[in-house]
Parts: structure tokens; sequence; C-alpha cells
């Protein structure tokens, strides 16, 4: 190391404990970002002290070893199935909230869904992924009834599903149709961040008793906030780590945040690429089992950063299986990606980028074994 070593000590003191399963405060959280501090958290920022730099380059090797320990040098694919644009929600961030009167709203058929599936299995896709905003027209019935349905059809399938507050009840019946995997993100853990960014409807209570009631069903729960959203701070970043560490979740989704034209939001600095990288590089360190995406969102922030966050300890991709002609529609971001190695059609170029990285894309359910329920466990 350099001559800005004395900078490092406590930060990789804290590494090393966190790589041995120890648990971390919100102030040595905080202490692991501090180079980020000052710097600020979107692209816009003049670049980072030399000490952060190594520490990063530190930080991100430790977590490939990890990895690699736990996974090798395997790469899971979900196919991922737009299920629907409709949103009851208005969060200030997302380019399908409701108050968007410019969105090209649609919704797949039951027919169009089961054919997104039977063309991922083809392709060898071994895990769906139903996403989409909180449409009313998908009542409980309509998803428990699509889900036996999936899950008879392609039993050796894992069924995720992504889409949204339910209630206990709900999640419980989904669970008894087959469903394998929850997806939601938590967005924040900081109460007022919470409501910078989502209308007063809304709670960040409600979001988090989600949560806990998926991992206290059975389902493997997945968890995720964005890196660099309006009103984040580093404290904001390390409840949300604290958070991660007490859940356990068995998925975590971390993407940078990018600005959509259609919402209040619109002339907000991304998020940057960098921070996003040692966040990954963290959750891998902290979850040695955990599932955790590349996102499309960072596949277009930058055009390498899938193949970055997999050497950042990410070991899952979600090309997109939804019918090409309402991608563009599923709109949360502007200039998201859907085409290329993003789209399940690409997936044979998806595994030449993949090995040229050193990763090999595999035919697999990918499971995680699971942390327990959380509270301490």
């Amino acid at each position: 190391m350099s001559g800005t070593s004395f900078l490092l000590e406590k930060p990789m003191e804290l590494l090393d404990r966190l790589e041995a399963g120890k648990r971390l405060t919100e102030q040595e959280f905080e202490e692991l970002l501090a180079g980020w501090e000052a710097n600020g958290l979107g692209t816009g920022s003049l670049g980072i002290p030399q000490w952060q730099a190594e520490f990063s380059e530190a930080l991100r090797a430790k977590a490939d070893r990890v990895r690699r320990r736990e996974y090798g040098n395997a790469v899971y694919i979900r196919g991922l199935i737009e299920c629907s644009n409709y949103c009851k929600n208005d969060c200030y961030y997302c380019g399908i909230r409701r108050s968007n009167r410019n969105a090209q709203r649609y919704r797949l058929t039951e027919k169009e869904i089961l054919s997104c599936c039977q063309e991922g299995y083809e392709l060898g896709f071994r895990t769906f992924v139903l996403q989409g905003g909180e449409d009313g027209y998908f009542t409980d019935e309509r998803v428990t009834e699509l889900a036996r349905m999936i899950k008879s059809r392609w039993p050796e399938c894992a069924l995720t599903l992504s889409i949204g507050e339910k209630s206990r009840e709900a999640y419980e019946a989904y669970f008894q149709a087959g469903v394998d995997r929850y997806l939601l993100r938590h967005e924040t853990a900081d109460g007022c961040h919470y409501r910078h960014l989502h209308p007063a409807e809304m709670s960040m209570e409600n979001r988090m008793r989600c949560l806990w009631d998926l991992k206290e069903i059975g389902f493997q729960t997945g968890a995720g906030m964005m890196v660099g959203a309006p009103g984040q701070t580093i404290s904001c970043l390390a409840k949300d780590l604290v958070f991660l560490q007490e859940l356990r979740p068995e998925m975590v989704g971390i993407g940078p945040f990018l600005p959509h034209h259609d919402t209040p939001f619109a002339g907000e600095m991304a998020g940057s690429v960098e921070l996003t990288l040692d966040l990954l590089a963290i959750v891998r360190l902290m979850l040695p089992k955990v599932l955790l995406p590349a996102t499309t969102a960072l596949g277009t922030a930058k055009a390498d950063g899938r193949e970055r966050g997999m050497r950042c300890g990410a070991n899952v991709v979600m090309p997109n299986l939804s019918p090409s002609s309402v991608r563009s529609k599923y709109s949360l971001y502007d200039n998201k990606l859907a085409s290329g190695s993003e789209a399940a059609e690409g997936l044979q170029m998806l595994k030449e980028s993949m090995a040229a990285a050193g990763f090999q894309v595999v035919v697999d359910r990918g499971d995680c074994k699971g942390f327990g329920t959380g509270h301490g466990q």
C-alpha cells in the first residue's frame, strides 16, 4: 500500500471482520463508506481519494474470492417477464408511476405469460421472474392460478414474483401455489429518505412488514436499494446495510439510481457505478451465499457494468423474456437496456460476454441455501 495506509487501517480491519462473519454497526458501515462522503453519491463526482481507490480494489478482490469460494465461476440466469406496467403507486423516481400520463400502458395475458415461459424454457432458463407494477387486475386469485399453471408445466423451474406490497394472506397463498422466491426491494431503510422518495400514502413500515412476512413464510426473499437516489446520504446506505444484515435475504438487488424524464426527479444526477460496485462487494462479504444480480441498471449506466459487477461478487443476470413489443414500455428509468445480451434471445451473446470475463452461464435454478429468518439468526 502507499503512504495512505494509515487511512486504510480501520476500514480494512472492518472488512476482515465482515468476511469472518461478524456484524458491523451503523457507524462502522459509515466508516467503510467514508471515502464517498464528501465525494457525493452521483456520477458528477470529482474523483475519489487515493486511499478510497485502494480500499475499493481490496474490497472487490475479497468479494470476488468469496463469490468464487461459494459459487465458482457460475452465473445464474433468470428469465424476466415484465407482466404489467400499470401501477397504483406514485413513487417519485419511477417511470411507471400512476401519475405518468405519457406511459404507454400494457398488461400481458395469461397466454402471453405462459408463452414467454415456454420460450424461456426452450432457451435454457430454469427460473422465471414475473415482475410488474402493483396492478389491481392481477388479483390474488389470478396470481395463484397463474403460479399453479407455471409450476405444473415446468415443475423443475423456480418461480419468482416481484409484484409489490401485499397482505400476509396473499403471500401465504402465493407460497402455497408453488412460488419459490419473492423480490421486493426495500429501496431505503431511512424513514426521512423514504418520505423524500414516496408519497404520503406509502409507508416504510409496511414495506418492512412485507419483507419480514416473506421471510417468515419461507420464501427465498429479495430486498435491495438504489444507489445515489435523490436525498441519499452515506448514513442512509449504512442503515440499508444494517437492515440487510438483520433480514439476511437470499437475494439482494442493488443498482444505481437512473432518472426518468417523466418523474419529479427527471433532472437529478444518476447514481455512481463505482459506489454501486463497492456496495455489491460489501453485500457479498456480509452474505456470502447470497444471490446477487448484476442489474440491468448497472449495465445501462456503464457498458461493461454487468461484467464488472461479476468481478465484485455478483452471480446473477436477468435477461428479458417479455415480448419485444412491450419491452420499451416497461420504462422504469431512461434508456433501459432490453436488447442484445440483455434480451433472452441474446443468450448466446450473454454467454460469450460472460466467458470473456471469466465466468460461465449455467442452466440451473441456482437456489440459495438461505440464512434463516433474520432477527439475529
